[in-house]
């Protein structure tokens, strides 16, 4: 690759989307569609990011899908180490070549939804201590991998202390949804950390521009959830709730827990929650009643 495919600083005349534009053409890459490309070219989105993450000298951040790097150089300046993780070989291998100037970071191509944390922390800090490798997520992520990406860090035996992501954002509102319109993903957030939203951000703050606007969303994450459940058991709970979403709670559980309507009914009763209630009008703390009632019923049949 030439030496001069890099974001370095340009004159004030020179956008950051002739930019990104110029670096493509003259890496000879394009925006991959199937991979979700959009490459964010709006300097005060980029600002409104960092402003969230709260980043200090000290701290770890795994970025993922850093595209051309824009983001990441940024990082770089802000955060002791940055680990980005780049699905795309070509991406990949221009980031090595555009950021070498940068010691604090780190590229890896990987699929990161194949990736533990832990073990990716363990790989490129093995002098630290176990109990030092507190690190956050910041990434404008690939719209199609949203909620199986959040979910791979909550869910992590080595969570992060906070994540800012950009997500589209419709799904952005429907995670810091309130009972009364919560949805299973936003279940599945809400019960590890608290989400909100930090700016929303149009569709032609990128190249190429998404069909639809967007927004950072910022979700700090709890030393322990929300409740004390089996999560496996709570999980499984709240499925069969939203098996019918739009039926009554008393039927829908009966057909996710594949159980009689009456012994659905009777455990909504010793929850103490109204058969006739919808699963979108539940709080997580009604959901962990109901799970350990139904625990509880299981234990003893």
């Amino acid at each position: 690759l030439p030496s001069d495919l890099s974001l370095q600083p340009r004159p004030k005349t020179v956008s950051l989307l002739t930019q990104t534009k110029q670096l493509l053409r003259q890496a000879g890459l394009r925006a991959r569609k199937g991979l979700g490309q959009h490459f964010l070219v709006d300097g005060g989105v980029l600002k409104h990011i960092l402003s969230a993450a709260e980043l200090s000298p000290t701290d770890i951040v795994i970025e993922v899908g850093p595209g051309l790097g824009v983001l990441t150089r940024e990082l770089a300046r802000q955060a002791g180490w940055v680990v980005a993780v780049e699905l795309d070989d070509n991406l990949a291998n221009l980031l090595k070549e555009t950021l070498a100037s940068f010691s604090n970071v780190t590229i890896v191509n990987q699929d990161i939804l194949k990736v533990d944390p832990q073990v990716l922390l363990q790989e490129h800090f093995p002098d630290r201590k176990s109990d030092s490798w507190s690190y956050k997520v910041v990434a404008n992520l690939p719209y199609y991998i949203t909620s199986p990406l959040l979910r791979h860090f909550l869910e992590a035996s080595l969570q992060p202390r906070s994540l800012v992501v950009m997500v589209q954002k419709e799904v952005a509102r429907e995670i810091t949804a309130q009972p009364g319109r919560l949805s299973l993903l936003a279940i599945s957030i809400q019960l590890y950390g608290e989400p909100r939203i930090v700016k929303y951000v149009r569709a032609s703050s990128f190249y190429p521009a998404p069909e639809v606007d967007s927004a950072i969303l910022e979700i700090a994450v709890y030393p322990r959830p929300l409740v004390e459940v089996d999560t496996q058991s709570f999980f499984a709970v709240v499925r069969a709730g939203f098996s019918a979403a739009r039926k009554q709670l008393g039927n829908s559980l009966s057909q996710g827990l594949n159980q009689p309507k009456a012994e659905a009914l009777s455990l909504l009763e010793k929850a103490g929650i109204d058969s006739r209630r919808r699963a979108e009008t539940l709080s997580i703390e009604e959901w962990a009643r109901l799970c350990r009632v139904y625990t509880k019923a299981k234990e003893i049949t």
